[in-house]
């Protein structure tokens, strides 16, 4: 149920009409507290005020009336240019950052901002009355009316501001970056060397049964989709109550197969039409892939970026140096945390969950695999691979995480060797090349 929760959070997140919606309530709600107000209360004190409107019902209807179909109009002015926006980043930058762009909190604000005024405007228009009788004019409503008016007008000139700021590259590169960053903060919060409990690792890796692999049925996933969502909370909740030892065959990010395994369970009598209901119940899929759990996909953005500026299309290295940039950051950061243990005890530690938690090493491949690829008649681009390998290496701990560094930095050499025809091009890949065993050497002396 957690799983599921998560995915539609993230659904309505993503969404251009759910922050808007409540905008649009909000400003329901904030029209009948004013016309209460206007009801039981006197004029008095807003004749005071020289800026405000006090005057009778025809000005109030010209005034709100104007306000609504401006509201309105400027609303489609902002969806039009919110596609095209949608649309330059789908050809140029890529189709998987369209869910970026939807996600964007200011967008979904100024719609909200344009069509709740709009909304304001037209539930305080119905109200107002004019026979002499019966005559009623809110003029604290229409007041608020024009005030919301005049922030809308400063709404639309920071969104021309926003949109053109939205569609530069390097500024697109630099909030995936910036969000990879925040995914490695959450993802992976622990820092080597804090916190870790050896004793408690080693015993979990001695629980594992030698008749695991024979003994052990499979549940079968139930449909088709990518794994975006694991609560680990009601996994080890189920595997305690039934007293069983679970592995996961999938881990976020990887795509679903129904009727293929999606949990080993041991042992494997105890596993029912129930317990397998159960378990999927714990996994959610979707059609797309998600950050939530999976550090990847912000990853695959940015190669995504890059790959496509390499294109001879587009060739555009600038922007694949960004990338490059990005992504050495970041994996500078992910390689002072602590990767997630395999191994999931209960409070009386016997060992009841087998993750599969993603490694630095296929991070690295994650990151460099594509781009490196494309990137071959590149030096800039090959040049900047090199020098990112030797900036990570200074802050590696572990020996497989600079055993992958070093593999990749020699197939970026070996593709360098091949396919850059200038030789001077070529010396100056060696020399980084050079430049970046000598910082893995470094490391490994420094950190043993």
């Amino acid at each position: 149920m957690r799983s599921l929760l998560h995915k539609y959070w993230d659904i309505l997140h993503s969404s251009f009409w759910f922050l808007p919606s409540l905008m649009v309530v909000g400003a329901i709600a904030l029209a009948v507290a004013t016309i209460a107000v206007d009801e039981a209360a006197t004029d008095g004190w807003l004749q005071a005020l020289g800026w405000a409107y006090t005057g009778g019902a025809e000005g109030a209807s010209s005034v709100l009336g104007a306000i609504a179909g401006s509201m309105i109009t400027i609303a489609g002015v902002v969806f039009s240019m919110t596609l095209v926006a949608l649309s330059l980043a789908s050809s140029q930058l890529g189709p998987r950052l369209l869910r970026n762009y939807m996600r964007d909190t200011t967008t979904q604000m100024v719609l909200g901002t344009f069509v709740s005024t709009f909304v304001y405007c037209l539930l305080v228009l119905r109200t107002i009355r004019r026979a002499d009788e019966i005559a009623f004019v809110p003029h604290l409503s229409v007041n608020i009316g024009v005030l919301l008016a005049l922030a809308s007008v400063v709404v639309l000139i920071y969104f021309i501001h926003h949109v053109s700021m939205s569609m530069q590259a390097d500024q697109v590169v630099a909030r995936v970056g910036q969000e990879l960053a925040a995914e490695i903060d959450r993802l992976f919060p622990e820092p080597i060397g804090e916190g870790r409990d050896l004793a408690g690792i080693q015993s979990a890796e001695t629980g594992i049964p030698e008749s695991f692999d024979r003994e052990a049925r499979p549940v079968l996933a139930g449909g088709d989709g990518y794994l975006q969502h694991i609560d680990a909370n009601a996994l080890m909740a189920l595997a305690t109550q039934a007293d069983v030892l679970l592995r996961l065959e999938r881990r976020p990010g990887q795509y679903v197969v129904s009727g293929r395994p999606l949990v080993m369970v041991w042992p494997g009598e105890r596993v029912n039409d129930e317990f397998a209901a159960q378990v999927n119940d714990a996994f959610a899929l979707g059609d797309q892939r998600t950050s939530a759990q999976d550090v990847e996909y912000a990853i695959h953005q940015l190669v995504e970026i890059a790959v496509r500026a390499l294109s001879p299309g587009i060739n555009d290295p600038f922007t694949a140096v960004a990338c490059v940039d990005r992504l050495g950051s970041a994996l500078s950061r992910l390689a002072q945390r602590r990767m997630p243990s395999t191994y999931r005890s209960d409070e009386q530690q016997r060992l009841r969950v087998l993750g599969a938690p993603v490694t630095f090493p296929e991070i690295v491949d994650a990151a460099f695999n594509q781009i490196r690829q494309c990137a071959r008649p590149s030096a800039a681009v090959t040049i900047r691979l090199l020098e990112t390998i030797a900036l990570v290496a200074e802050a590696v701990h572990r020996t497989a995480d600079r055993a992958a560094l070093r593999r990749h930095a020699q197939m970026i050499v070996r593709g360098a060797r091949e396919g850059l025809p200038e030789e001077e091009d070529r010396r100056v890949v060696e020399d980084r090349f050079a430049i970046a065993t000598r910082a893995l050497e470094q490391s490994q002396t420094s950190r043993p």
